[in-house]
């Protein structure tokens, strides 16, 4: 049952704002990464940083972790769509507890990967694993996001019953 105060004005500015700050610190932090590789790591560079981890500088035409690379204008609308039913999903459940950790990281995520295929054409990744394509921080943040969202939604759910 839900209760009027949990629909509330100020409990949907709240986790609005939450969510807005979760997502304004993700295209912060990616932008600044990106920027930082972009004028560090010339093009196909491979820099050893630890055991096991590579600082790269590749160009993704494609999604988190080079998939459906060359997708172009199917990418773009893909994640537009997605982040349409985020945004949707969240304005019908802004009272769900937590809800707003994993929109904030979602969003963050898809806008740092927007800005650098419409400022750049491609996304910037840059932390190369063993036997893993290249990354960044918005992908890190989106990969994050859809484990907590299904926790936030699945978890609650089973917690009920």
């Amino acid at each position: 049952m839900v209760t009027r105060a949990a629909t509330s004005p100020k409990v949907r500015v709240s986790a609005l704002a939450r969510a807005g700050v979760v997502a304004a610190v993700v295209v912060g932090l990616d932008q600044l990464t990106k920027h930082l590789v972009r004028g560090g790591i010339q093009t196909g560079a491979t820099h050893k940083v630890l055991p096991g981890v590579q600082l790269v500088h590749v160009r993704n035409t494609g999604v988190a972790f080079s998939l459906f690379s060359g997708g172009g204008t199917l990418v773009l609308v893909f994640t537009l769509v997605a982040l349409a039913a985020l945004v949707v999903y969240f304005a019908l459940h802004p009272s769900r507890p937590w809800l707003w950790l994993p929109t904030g990281l979602l969003i963050g995520g898809a806008i740092g990967n927007l800005i650098d295929r419409l400022a750049h054409g491609a996304v910037t990744d840059f932390i190369k694993l063993p036997a893993w394509p290249a990354f960044n921080v918005a992908d890190m943040s989106i990969t994050l996001g859809v484990l907590l969202l299904v926790w936030v939604i699945e978890g609650r759910r089973r917690d009920a019953h």
